[in-house]
């Protein structure tokens, strides 16, 4: 998934008038204002009640469902192998929201202020905060990305990282 690819789905998404926000590599880059590392898919979470709408948009450029995990992700991959990890959010009234996870009692929380902007390309684009993006590296065994990713918020942020 390049960065041009990142522009073009998240153009597509906004002509369909759907609000997501980048998270995992692309999320991590986007924060950064460059591109780090290579990157096999986009994460991309959005509003469950506009999923309708974003699986048109997709299906009318190709993309066909290839993975159902819902209601925690889904996956949509393009005829030359592109992939597009959806995570449905539902949202609260003060601007936060919840994504469900393999224990229903745990919710994943999204806090309001974990929704901000960063940069692909020098194109503003909708993404997870630093503190969201290390919220959710954490609790598995990091692959050779996710530990560059860390490294790269804690270069960059100074922040504190699990690993």
């Amino acid at each position: 998934m390049t960065a041009d690819d990142v522009l073009l789905v998240l153009a597509l998404l906004r002509r369909a008038k759907v609000d997501v926000w980048i998270g995992g590599g692309w999320g991590i880059d986007a924060l950064l204002g460059e591109q780090t590392r290579d990157h096999r898919d986009l994460d991309l979470m959005h509003r469950q009640d506009q999923e309708a709408a974003v699986l048109a948009a997709l299906s009318a450029e190709g993309f066909v469902e290839s993975l159902d995990f819902r209601p925690i992700r889904f996956v949509m991959t393009a005829p030359d192998g592109r992939e597009i990890d959806l995570h449905p959010l539902v949202f609260s009234d003060d601007g936060s929201a919840v994504q469900a996870s393999p224990d229903p009692r745990s919710p994943f929380v999204y806090p309001s202020a974990c929704f901000v902007t960063g940069a692909v390309h020098g194109t503003p684009v909708p993404c997870l905060s630093a503190e969201q993006q290390v919220y959710f590296h954490q609790g598995y065994e990091p692959s050779e990305h996710d530990r560059h990713d860390m490294a790269q918020l804690r270069r960059v942020f100074g922040i504190a990282t699990h690993f």
